[in-house]
């Protein structure tokens, strides 16, 4: 056990056979038995490895469905992101806690260290899974979750692939929870966001999605420069007592100056408006561009700061470094680790003073 916890030490235990058909075939969608031990408490769980080009890597993602006990701390999954491209291992919690600042709905996320069958694996991410128990928790009524699984959640009529026509307005998404007739809901959206005129789609959009909690999503998706997350990546969320989607972030590693593969992505990289259909509509109402672009300034002016995040960034280093030391995987990289506070600050800066000189090309300073 170690000494001074400062995050939770999360014990997994998988037997042997067991975890021998989990590596022999990495991509199979087929679950083992587990049990993990979380504050002292043991809870019998079904794993299996999350992700997608991550799973190809030495250290693994996990996905743990509980089901004896049936939930853990009113969830019925939870998500061990490694982190692995991630040197400073915070990316994605700065992002959610960043989004959560500005006003937008995210999982919640923290550190832990994780241990396998007595064997430390090292500084993990917990992600809140975002599904019916989600919106429980916090006495939020909920008709449906789709996940955005691929590049083709564009809410657009054509495939981000071929640019042919999709068969289903619905390719792209998976739903999470729902009833069958909320697909059906789904692609009308879509199909209404891809032919309603310019005024009726100012005046009938509101009927689909919360447009002021979209274009702070937008806010902060462009601010992160998560490339990924206009097309993908994302929690689309039918929800509240209007019953207006709304959309969560999800996968925020490559953001803050570095892509999804830990290499520099320039502070210019995604451009102010964003991309996908959606938003190219929004941002062709000119009520909805000017409302997008004030709170983008208040945004810059406040939270997308190096004032308002470097002590965030400190203190979720700090606490981190000596777990880092202690991971098998990242141990010998702990250079990189100490760099990173610096380098995501000075991301921040040049990204900030980026969208500041595009805000003023287009009469807002």
């Amino acid at each position: 056990m170690m000494e001074k916890e400062n995050i939770p030490v999360y014990n997994l235990f998988i037997n042997p056979k067991s975890l021998m058909e989990l590596k022999k075939d990495i991509w199979a969608n087929k679950s083992v038995t587990g049990k993990i031990n979380i504050h002292n408490k043991k809870h019998d769980i079904d794993v299996i490895y999350r992700g997608f080009y991550v799973r190809e890597l030495k250290k693994k993602s996990y996905h743990i469905h509980f089901y004896k006990p049936s939930t853990w701390e009113g969830a019925k999954e939870l998500h061990l992101n490694a982190e692995y491209k991630d040197h400073s291992f915070i990316r994605n919690k700065l992002s959610f806690d960043f989004f959560s600042s500005i006003g937008v709905m995210t999982p919640s996320a923290e550190h832990v260290f994780l241990v396998l069958n007595g064997k430390k694996e090292g500084v993990y991410l917990q992600l809140e899974s975002v599904d019916e128990y989600y919106f429980q928790k916090r006495g939020i009524p909920v008709h449906s979750i789709f996940y955005a699984v691929d590049g083709d959640a564009n809410f657009s009529l054509m495939s981000e692939y071929d640019n042919a026509p999709k068969k289903s307005l619905g390719m792209g998404y998976e739903i999470k929870y729902g009833k069958d007739e909320e697909c059906s809901i789904l692609e009308e959206f879509i199909f209404k966001t891809n032919t309603l005129l310019r005024e009726e789609f100012e005046q009938e959009i509101g009927n689909y999605i919360d447009v002021e909690k979209y274009l702070l999503w937008l806010a902060g998706a462009v601010c992160t420069q998560n490339y990924d997350g206009f097309v993908q990546n994302y929690a689309l969320c039918r929800n509240g007592e209007a019953g207006l989607f709304e959309i969560l972030p999800w996968d925020y590693d490559g953001t803050w100056g570095r892509d999804v593969h830990g290499e520099i992505m320039e502070y210019d990289f995604v451009r102010i408006d964003g991309f996908n259909t959606l938003s190219a509509r929004m941002l062709d109402v000119p009520s909805f561009r000017n409302l997008y672009y004030k709170n983008l300034l208040q945004i810059l002016n406040s939270q997308f700061t190096v004032d308002f995040m470097k002590p965030r960034i400190q203190e979720l280093h700090t606490t981190l470094r000596p777990f880092v030391l202690k991971d098998p995987y990242k141990k010998d990289y702990i250079e990189q680790f100490d760099m990173e506070p610096e380098f995501i600050c000075k991301s921040i800066t040049d990204r900030n003073n980026y969208l500041r000189s595009e805000l003023k090309k287009r009469g807002f300073s």
